[in-house]
């Protein structure tokens, strides 16, 4: 088991593991993720690290189909400017490897953003720790395990 299924484990937090089979060829994970799964993309979402003020990491969790807007994230977090985090940050801080970063379980806590679009779901998908492992729970499960704050993202 990974950190994020472990944490939802022992919050006692209803969720179900989806295992798909990964190849290393795809280019988008999260668009993999749901065309294995056979679920609608709008309802897997991905975790992307993003540096705040060139100082603070923090997570923003999207819907696969849509862009990060860095000036969203970036007010969210209080900040001026966001970009995204180095890939060595990503890994030290969470604990995972790019393409299986998952907002749950994470060796350093980091302020959580989730998009907005997420309250819609009964329940969503977010990866949960590995390249090949999804996991679905409630949104609001969601926040509650990171302490994450339900926001606008993405601009469409």
């Amino acid at each position: 088991m990974t950190p994020g299924i472990n944490a939802a484990r022992k919050a006692k937090v209803r969720h179900r593991i989806h295992e798909y089979q990964h190849d290393p060829a795809s280019e988008s994970f999260g668009t993999e993720a749901a065309e294995k799964m056979g679920v609608d993309p709008v309802r897997v979402f991905k975790t992307l690290v993003v540096a705040i003020d060139g100082k603070d990491l923090a997570v923003g969790v999207l819907p696969v189909t849509s862009m990060l807007s860095m000036k969203l994230v970036a007010k969210a977090a209080g900040g001026k400017k966001a970009v995204m985090a180095d890939k060595q940050d990503v890994q030290r801080s969470t604990g995972y490897v790019l393409g299986g970063v998952s907002p749950l379980g994470q060796k350093k806590r980091l302020k959580t953003f989730i998009d907005d679009s997420a309250r819609s779901f009964d329940t969503i998908f977010v990866s949960a720790g590995r390249r090949g492992l999804e996991i679905e729970l409630a949104p609001h499960d969601l926040a509650q395990l990171t302490g994450g704050v339900f926001t606008p993202l993405h601009q469409d």
